[in-house]
């Protein structure tokens, strides 16, 4: 059985009087399309709703259902976005940061810890710790997937009906061969990321057809 995220990272902080620890984690690194989301979720200390896990491993069913109740149970809930042009200026991984930051930002109470999921965040002004495969180990990491993942993901089905055609509701601006072959036979849409190869190759190919 698969070990799901639970509140050993938490319980640390709370324990010497940390309570506000807010956990981050990002959707949309990975795609050529679409912005890079990020969450910041705050619980009460012992929160902990049953079946929140890495979002990747749920259906998106799954992620559905436990988005309310986590906007209903946290104390706080941030969400930042960087958007295609963000990404193409500065690159994916700073993107991401920067996605981050703004999801901390938006917080509506400052956090006395961070966990983070993979990669501590250059310059935050708040103490944070790096947790290595954090989204199935703490539980407001984990929480903090889910808010993401299912936000990005209703921005993709928006999109899909602002640039119909590239089936942004389905394959949501990942790399899947339908989402390839549609960059091949239509060009890029204003939200493919310019500064991802396979669609920079497509943007030349529109310049010589």
């Amino acid at each position: 059985m698969t070990k799901r995220p639970d509140l050993r990272y938490e319980r640390r902080l709370w324990k010497v009087g940390i309570d506000a620890v807010a956990g981050v984690d990002e959707a949309g690194v990975g795609p050529m399309a679409g912005p890079v989301v990020a969450a910041a979720v705050i619980f009460s200390p012992e929160t902990f709703i049953r079946g929140v896990h890495d979002s990747k491993q749920l259906t998106p069913q799954q992620r559905e259902e436990l988005f309310t109740p986590i906007q209903a149970r946290a104390i706080a809930v941030g969400l930042g976005v960087a958007d295609v042009l963000e990404i193409d200026r500065l690159n994916i991984y700073w993107a991401t940061m920067l996605a981050s930051e703004r999801a901390l930002a938006a917080l509506n109470c400052s956090p006395g810890h961070v966990l983070v999921d993979g990669r501590l965040i250059p310059g935050l002004k708040l103490p944070q710790t790096r947790i290595v495969g954090g989204d199935r180990k703490s539980f407001c990491i984990a929480a903090a997937s889910i808010i993401a993942k299912v936000t990005r993901d209703r921005m993709m089905v928006e999109y899909d009906a602002l640039y119909p055609g590239y089936g942004f509701a389905q394959h949501k601006g990942y790399c899947t061969s339908e989402h390839f072959t549609m960059l091949r036979e239509r060009g890029p849409s204003p939200i493919h990321r310019r500064s991802f190869s396979p669609v920079a190759a497509a943007s030349q190919r529109e310049l010589f057809d």
